[in-house]
Protein backbone atom coordinates (compact mmCIF):
# COMPACT_ATOMS: atom_id res chain seq x y z
CA UNK A 1 0.00 0.00 0.00
CA UNK A 2 1.32 3.45 -1.11
CA UNK A 3 1.80 6.02 1.62
CA UNK A 4 0.43 9.81 0.91
CA UNK A 5 0.77 13.39 3.23
CA UNK A 6 -1.11 16.06 2.36
CA UNK A 7 0.33 19.55 2.60
CA UNK A 8 -1.86 22.27 2.93
CA UNK A 9 -0.65 25.69 2.04
CA UNK A 10 -2.41 28.62 3.89
CA UNK A 11 -1.18 31.28 5.82
CA UNK A 12 -4.51 31.76 7.51
CA UNK A 13 -5.25 27.97 7.98
CA UNK A 14 -1.94 27.33 9.50
CA UNK A 15 -2.44 30.57 12.00
CA UNK A 16 -6.13 28.75 12.91
CA UNK A 17 -8.01 31.40 11.00
CA UNK A 18 -9.71 29.71 8.30
CA UNK A 19 -10.68 25.79 8.55
CA UNK A 20 -8.55 23.10 6.28
CA UNK A 21 -11.36 21.87 4.46
CA UNK A 22 -9.46 20.90 0.88
CA UNK A 23 -7.05 18.30 2.58
CA UNK A 24 -9.32 15.76 4.01
CA UNK A 25 -10.89 15.81 0.91
CA UNK A 26 -7.88 15.23 -0.77
CA UNK A 27 -7.22 12.19 1.91
CA UNK A 28 -10.75 10.77 1.71
CA UNK A 29 -10.28 10.23 -2.63
CA UNK A 30 -6.71 8.47 -1.74
CA UNK A 31 -8.38 6.35 0.28
CA UNK A 32 -10.70 5.60 -2.63
CA UNK A 33 -7.71 4.39 -4.49
CA UNK A 34 -5.99 2.24 -1.44
CA UNK A 35 -3.57 5.19 -0.87
CA UNK A 36 -3.83 5.88 2.97
CA UNK A 37 -2.71 9.19 4.08
CA UNK A 38 0.09 9.26 6.99
CA UNK A 39 0.41 12.89 7.41
CA UNK A 40 -1.21 16.22 6.94
CA UNK A 41 0.15 19.35 7.94
CA UNK A 42 -0.96 23.08 7.51
CA UNK A 43 2.19 25.63 6.66
CA UNK A 44 2.18 29.08 5.39
CA UNK A 45 2.52 30.34 2.59
CA UNK A 46 6.28 30.57 2.90
CA UNK A 47 8.68 29.55 0.50
CA UNK A 48 11.11 27.62 2.34
CA UNK A 49 8.73 26.46 4.62
CA UNK A 50 7.13 24.62 2.21
CA UNK A 51 10.63 23.24 1.06
CA UNK A 52 11.48 22.11 4.04
CA UNK A 53 8.50 20.12 4.67
CA UNK A 54 8.60 18.42 1.10
CA UNK A 55 11.95 17.33 1.66
CA UNK A 56 10.61 16.20 5.04
CA UNK A 57 7.78 14.56 3.84
CA UNK A 58 9.20 12.39 0.80
CA UNK A 59 11.41 10.45 3.86
CA UNK A 60 7.85 8.69 4.93
CA UNK A 61 5.76 9.22 1.77
CA UNK A 62 5.32 7.55 -2.01
CA UNK A 63 3.47 10.95 -2.56
CA UNK A 64 2.97 13.99 -1.15
CA UNK A 65 -0.29 17.04 -2.43
CA UNK A 66 -0.07 20.26 -1.71
CA UNK A 67 -3.11 21.91 -1.81
CA UNK A 68 -3.20 25.81 -2.07
CA UNK A 69 -0.87 28.39 -3.44
CA UNK A 70 -1.08 27.43 -6.57
CA UNK A 71 -1.93 30.90 -8.19
CA UNK A 72 -1.14 34.05 -8.95
CA UNK A 73 -0.95 36.41 -5.60
CA UNK A 74 2.32 37.67 -4.26
CA UNK A 75 2.28 34.72 -1.63
CA UNK A 76 1.40 31.77 -4.07
CA UNK A 77 4.49 30.44 -3.84
CA UNK A 78 3.63 26.41 -3.84
CA UNK A 79 4.78 25.53 -7.24
CA UNK A 80 7.96 27.61 -7.00
CA UNK A 81 8.62 25.80 -4.16
CA UNK A 82 7.92 22.54 -5.89
CA UNK A 83 10.19 23.30 -8.22
CA UNK A 84 13.01 23.69 -6.15
CA UNK A 85 12.88 20.82 -4.53
CA UNK A 86 11.82 18.64 -7.28
CA UNK A 87 14.34 16.62 -9.72
CA UNK A 88 12.27 15.75 -12.31
CA UNK A 89 9.02 17.47 -13.53
CA UNK A 90 6.33 15.74 -14.77
CA UNK A 91 4.29 18.25 -17.05
CA UNK A 92 1.85 15.99 -18.20
CA UNK A 93 -0.18 15.95 -14.96
CA UNK A 94 0.02 19.61 -14.58
CA UNK A 95 -1.06 19.96 -18.44
CA UNK A 96 -3.62 17.25 -17.55
CA UNK A 97 -5.25 19.00 -15.04
CA UNK A 98 -5.38 22.47 -16.36
CA UNK A 99 -6.83 21.02 -20.18
CA UNK A 100 -9.44 19.40 -17.78
CA UNK A 101 -10.13 22.65 -16.05
CA UNK A 102 -10.39 24.70 -18.87
CA UNK A 103 -13.77 22.40 -20.00
CA UNK A 104 -14.99 24.45 -17.08
CA UNK A 105 -13.82 28.00 -16.49
CA UNK A 106 -11.28 29.94 -18.84
CA UNK A 107 -9.54 30.55 -15.08
CA UNK A 108 -8.05 27.17 -15.03
CA UNK A 109 -5.28 28.45 -17.30
CA UNK A 110 -4.02 30.70 -14.75
CA UNK A 111 -2.97 27.48 -12.59
CA UNK A 112 0.52 27.64 -12.23
CA UNK A 113 0.41 23.93 -10.45
CA UNK A 114 3.27 21.96 -11.48
CA UNK A 115 3.94 17.66 -10.58
CA UNK A 116 7.69 16.18 -10.10
CA UNK A 117 9.52 13.56 -8.53
CA UNK A 118 11.74 14.03 -5.55
CA UNK A 119 13.72 11.26 -4.84
CA UNK A 120 11.30 8.60 -4.55
CA UNK A 121 8.33 10.94 -4.02
CA UNK A 122 5.85 11.91 -6.42
CA UNK A 123 4.82 15.53 -5.39
CA UNK A 124 1.59 17.45 -7.07
CA UNK A 125 0.01 20.99 -6.50
CA UNK A 126 -3.65 21.33 -6.47
CA UNK A 127 -5.47 24.47 -6.24
CA UNK A 128 -6.87 25.31 -2.69
CA UNK A 129 -10.42 25.55 -3.31
CA UNK A 130 -12.80 22.08 -2.55
CA UNK A 131 -14.13 22.24 -5.84
CA UNK A 132 -10.77 22.37 -8.09
CA UNK A 133 -9.56 19.41 -5.39
CA UNK A 134 -12.01 17.05 -6.47
CA UNK A 135 -11.83 18.06 -10.41
CA UNK A 136 -8.26 18.25 -10.17
CA UNK A 137 -7.81 14.84 -8.64
CA UNK A 138 -10.33 13.16 -10.51
CA UNK A 139 -7.94 13.62 -13.88
CA UNK A 140 -4.99 12.34 -12.21
CA UNK A 141 -6.26 9.32 -9.80
CA UNK A 142 -6.21 6.88 -12.47
CA UNK A 143 -2.26 7.29 -13.29
CA UNK A 144 -1.00 7.78 -9.94
CA UNK A 145 -0.98 4.07 -8.73
CA UNK A 146 0.95 3.46 -12.18
CA UNK A 147 3.36 6.40 -12.07
CA UNK A 148 4.04 5.26 -8.47
CA UNK A 149 4.92 2.11 -9.15
CA UNK A 150 7.32 3.18 -12.00
CA UNK A 151 8.90 6.09 -9.74
CA UNK A 152 9.53 3.09 -7.23
CA UNK A 153 11.17 0.88 -9.89
CA UNK A 154 8.98 -1.43 -11.64
CA UNK A 155 9.76 -2.40 -14.72
CA UNK A 156 6.79 -4.72 -15.17
CA UNK A 157 5.71 -3.88 -18.68
CA UNK A 158 9.51 -3.99 -19.76
CA UNK A 159 9.26 -7.46 -20.96
CA UNK A 160 6.83 -6.17 -23.94
CA UNK A 161 8.72 -3.01 -25.46
CA UNK A 162 11.12 -3.02 -27.77
CA UNK A 163 14.48 -1.83 -26.57
CA UNK A 164 13.46 -1.79 -22.83
CA UNK A 165 16.76 -1.77 -21.00
CA UNK A 166 15.68 -3.84 -18.01
CA UNK A 167 14.56 -6.92 -19.39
Amino acid sequence: MFKASVLTVSTRGSAGKREDESGPIVSEILKSIGIETVSHEIVPDDKAIIKEKLIALSLISDLIITTGGTGLTPDDVTPDATVEVIEREIPGIAEAMRAEGLKKTDRAMLSRAVAGVYRETLIINLPGSTKAVRENLAVVTGVIPHALEKIKGSHEDCARTIGCEHR
